[in-house]
């Protein structure tokens, strides 16, 4: 990098836009609706691929597009190559556009790609012609070698040419509509981009009842957003024949900022969008119109398009185009609806609850969306909650019981999360990765049940109520200590109360400072699961989880592991 940016660059918003914009409207006005979308994933996104599709990847993407709900799709350069003719033609002539859906051609303003373009729509119900040319300062001079006048003549001249074979009957019952973009817009001075536009309008002649598209393309992002924002809204309060109009948009990323250039111009007055599944396409890409759509969602506006099995989208996706959808891609990627850290995840975990409970207290109807760090319900899109908390080393203890309630129905107690939690946040941190659930579990159902080096263990314990002193219960355990068989009795107001008193003169004095318990699953032979706190005079506590279908016996199983963690915990 040199010290001094300004001496090699310079700023491109005086050149392309250098009119004052001091009234602009576009920033207190609020998207309502969705636009018209187009996918050019079949061209946009196919050309910028190190391996194109086939013709039967092809295929497979275009029925996508339409199941997704795409009206308009873009289908390639069909006078570039054989493989792209013969795309179209396949298309057309097994029946695979549906009636209502537009196919759309790019074509450059020469005649015999025009005519190469014609021929391939024959048999179309419903056609774009996209034709268009470059028009930015260093295409004119380093590119072409011509001036404005120049420029304009090559519009207008490929316009006439698509418009005589048209109204010549090339297309016999071909709804044919005529799109034109200057391309480089985004780097044009703006009022010549609207000059050669109102000559290309002025040839064709659009009418409010027979419109026509004018693709204004930020082909290389080289301003901020708002300064194309301010480009579409200058443009639309310039053009002649609004009313005839559909003002498109197509953005790049180059600056990363090609989802706010679309949204902003949305706010300008465009009414069409462009662009491609994950924003595939040239150098950083296009628009991503899955961010777009969903990002509309969100705000409860309906986008118009299907994406209710994202993760299916995105496989298909990723099998066609030999792309990878990186992991932190808004809605699409692994780890978007994933948290690691622990404030996150308590922040989601009662966000759920909550949730849970305003379902619950209005008959199960559906309370609006409001849960922290979540934007969108994951399962609207076809995901899963169970992606939404991830344990690593920086883990939460909310998160760990997050994971335990929701895959496998254990719901701890909150103060048994402050002792789980780092157990597992230590077993991460050890692995140097990622746990999943089931290692989650497996390190519950270790530390907890099955205690693989615990020094006491339950064999059987049996208690009778004392009917002459009720509530009193008199308690019997059999148990080994160090792997040594002993008996222990003793008496309390209930059975746990007649264990502790039968184990004190083993473990010393202690008492149970929280008891919980709930059913695991339902019917006769159901499991129950008892957590107990154990807290002696020392100020030392310790959890402990018994699992049985007798809940005295689940019960008594918790003191006995809680008893083993206490003294685990000496050592």
């Amino acid at each position: 990098m040199i010290p001094v940016p300004s001496e090699k660059y310079r700023p491109a918003h005086p050149v392309v836009m250098p009119f004052d914009m001091a009234n602009r409207q576009w920033p207190s006005r609020t998207i309502t609706h969705a636009p018209i979308w187009c996918s050019v994933d079949l061209r946009d996104g196919n050309q910028a691929l190190a391996v194109p599709m086939n013709v039967e990847q092809k295929l497979e993407m275009f029925e996508a597009l339409v199941k997704i709900g795409f009206k308009e799709i873009e289908v390639g350069f069909p006078s570039a190559s054989q493989t792209e003719f013969d795309f179209m033609r396949r298309l057309i002539e097994e029946n695979r556009i549906p009636s209502d859906v537009a196919i759309q051609v790019l074509v450059q303003a020469r005649e015999d790609l025009i005519e190469r373009t014609v021929q391939s729509l024959k048999g179309a119900k419903k056609a774009i012609i996209h034709l268009y040319n470059s028009t930015s300062p260093a295409q004119r001079r380093i590119v072409f070698g011509l001036e404005k006048a120049d420029i304009v003549a090559v519009a207008v001249r490929g316009t006439k040419w698509i418009q005589d074979r048209v109204n010549a009957g090339r297309l016999p019952g071909t709804e044919v509509m005529f799109q034109y973009s200057p391309e480089s817009f985004s780097a044009t001075e703006v009022d010549f981009s609207l000059e050669v536009c109102e000559a290309v309008v002025a040839q064709w002649g659009p009418t409010p009842q027979k419109k026509m598209i004018l693709n204004l393309p930020d082909t290389v992002e080289v301003a901020m957003p708002n300064v194309y924002a301010d480009q579409i809204e200058w443009f639309l309060t310039q053009i002649k024949d609004r009313n005839s109009i559909i003002l498109s948009l197509h953005t790049h990323n180059d600056r990363g900022t090609g989802i706010a250039a679309t949204e902003l111009a949305l706010l300008a007055g465009a009414d069409r969008v462009e662009g491609t599944l994950f924003g595939n396409g040239e150098r950083t890409g296009n628009l991503d119109i899955v961010t777009v759509a969903l990002n509309l969602y969100t705000q409860g506006i309906h986008p118009r398009l299907d994406f209710s099995d994202l993760n299916g989208v995105r496989e298909m996706y990723e099998r066609v185009t030999r792309m990878q959808v990186p992991p932190r891609q808004p809605y699409g990627g692994d780890l978007v609806f994933t948290a690691f850290s622990g404030s996150h995840q308590d922040a989601i975990n009662k966000g759920m609850h909550r949730r849970q409970e305003a379902s619950a207290a209005s008959g199960g109807a559906q309370p609006v969306w409001d849960v922290p760090y979540l934007t969108i319900d994951p399962r609207d899109i076809g995901r899963e909650y169970g992606e939404i908390i991830r344990i690593n080393s920086q883990s939460g203890k909310g998160g760990v019981a997050w994971v335990l309630e929701t895959e496998y129905g254990l719901t701890l107690p909150k103060p048994m999360h402050k002792e789980f939690g780092p157990i597992a946040n230590d077993h991460a941190d050890k692995l140097s990765r990622e746990i999943s659930p089931q290692e989650i579990h497996d390190l519950f159902t270790e530390t907890y049940l099955t205690q693989p080096r615990a020094k006491y263990r339950l064999i059987e314990f049996h208690s009778e109520s004392d009917r002459l002193r009720p509530p009193s219960a008199r308690g019997e355990a059999l148990l080994t200590v160090d792997g040594t068989e002993t008996t222990v009795k003793g008496i309390g107001n209930g059975p746990i109360a007649a264990f502790v008193a039968a184990v004190a003169p083993l473990v010393g004095e202690f008492d149970v400072a929280h008891y919980s318990e709930h059913a695991l699953g339902s019917g006769a032979r159901t499991e129950a699961i008892a957590y107990i706190q154990v807290k002696f005079p020392d100020g030392r506590t310790a959890f402990g989880a018994g699992r049985n279908t007798s809940i005295e016996t689940a019960s008594i199983g918790a003191v006995v592991s809680a008893l083993n963690r206490a003294e685990a915990g000496k050592k």
